[in-house]
């Protein structure tokens, strides 16, 4: 494998890690802030939002421009994005730097994904994307409980310090080490939204929307969940993030085996029925004992990253002729889902209790889950987006 793929999984580490950690310093922020937790979690919701948007317009913005010299430059101002936060003197503040490293985060993501796959021979492209991915998963395994063990000690505002100084030294391999790239053709906007005249596609798009409502309604409140509804210490939730990120890889590893064991359509099915059934009982586990609550959580986290593969899996064979246009449409949907997710658990929060998030997000995965049936049940269309017109 080419070792510049691994240069740039490293970036993808670091932006996973700003865009994760929120949520797991959420409580320091709001009580340092001076704001509730539920004002807090926007700054989850707006990040994506912002996220979801960006990547296809920036794209489209910057099609003529060399990609080496775009990605630097919009790691630096994902650099200045993170000083900001780390500078944040009050909430509004705060709210900018989030959006400023949404907008650049995206469009790093993407850039990071094309570029490794470009780099390398066609037989190792599909490794060097699963790499990419495996630096992002790495952000909940590592960075997130990295972060917030820096949080608990210095204050919230050093963990953006250390994704600052951790975004200048990739800055600077980059540059050493990457090579000028010329652009690629971009597929415009409206193109992209054509992809989504099947009903079969569009309903699957809408799979992950509401799957990962459902998730971040819970997900982006677990801290405060742990801390209200079972009384753990700060440390001992920063190991809990450890367990649920470590869960998550291997959640996503057995999504790929049962979708090609069982197919994406079955896969997909079982693996929302199983989810839906898991966030139902998960608020009656923190009467158990803890270890049962564990491993209640440790599948509820295996599960919300083994749909993934299953869903690309079946968007690919359901639309083959524009399989890069759903894949990058299926993130933006997901990171919208995330945003309402988001929102939805701080209204809840805010009106009642976090003991009834996961019951909210239940809700949004039935949805899910009837979407799929509907998807699976379709009959796949040719969809033509004369991608070679303007």
């Amino acid at each position: 494998m080419n070792m510049r793929v691994y240069i740039l999984a490293a970036a993808a580490f670091i932006v996973g890690t700003v865009e994760f950690i929120i949520g797991g310093i959420l409580k320091l922020v709001a009580d340092d802030l001076d704001v509730s937790i539920g004002a807090a979690g926007q700054l989850i919701s707006v990040f994506s939002l912002f996220f979801a948007f960006s990547a296809p317009v920036l794209l489209n913005i910057t099609a003529k421009m060399e990609r080496k010299r775009l990605y630097i430059w919009t790691m630096f101002v994902f650099l200045l994005g993170n000083i900001l936060a780390a500078m944040s003197a009050d909430y509004t503040m705060l709210m900018i730097a989030r959006i400023l490293t949404a907008i650049t985060g995206s469009l790093l993501i993407v850039l990071t994904i094309t570029i490794a796959s470009g780099i390398v021979a066609p037989a190792y492209q599909g490794r060097a994307i699963g790499t990419v991915f495996m630096g992002i998963s790495a952000s909940l395994v590592l960075g997130v409980p990295f972060g917030m063990v820096i949080g608990n000690a210095f204050g919230w505002r050093t963990t953006f310090i250390v994704m600052s100084v951790l975004t200048v030294v990739a800055i600077i391999c980059i540059y050493k080490l990457l090579d000028p790239i010329e652009p690629k053709p971009v597929v415009p906007i409206r193109k992209q939204i054509q992809a989504l005249r099947s009903s079969k596609i569009l309903s699957a798009q809408f799979i992950t929307f509401f799957m990962l409502t459902g998730h971040l309604t819970l997900y982006a409140y677990l801290t405060p969940f742990l801390q209200d509804a079972l009384g753990l210490a700060p440390s001992i939730v920063t190991a809990v993030y450890f367990i649920f990120g470590t869960a998550a890889v291997i959640g996503g590893g057995l999504g790929g085996w049962l979708s090609d064991k069982w197919g994406p359509q079955r896969s997909i099915l079982t693996i929302i029925s199983l989810f839906a059934i898991v966030l139902t009982i998960f608020p009656l586990a923190t009467k158990l004992p803890l270890y049962v609550f564990l491993i209640i959580l440790v599948i509820w986290s295996a599960l919300s990253w083994a749909i993934a593969p299953a869903q690309q899996t079946y968007l690919i064979e359901s639309a083959p002729e524009t399989a890069d246009i759903q894949m990058g449409l299926n993130t933006s949907a997901s990171h919208f889902g995330i945003a309402l997710g988001s929102l939805i658990g701080g209204i809840v929060i805010e009106k009642s209790s976090v003991l009834y998030n996961a019951w909210a997000g239940v809700v949004f995965i039935l949805l899910a889950l009837t979407c799929a049936i509907f998807s699976v049940t379709r009959r796949s269309e040719i969809i033509e987006t004369n991608l070679t017109k303007s």
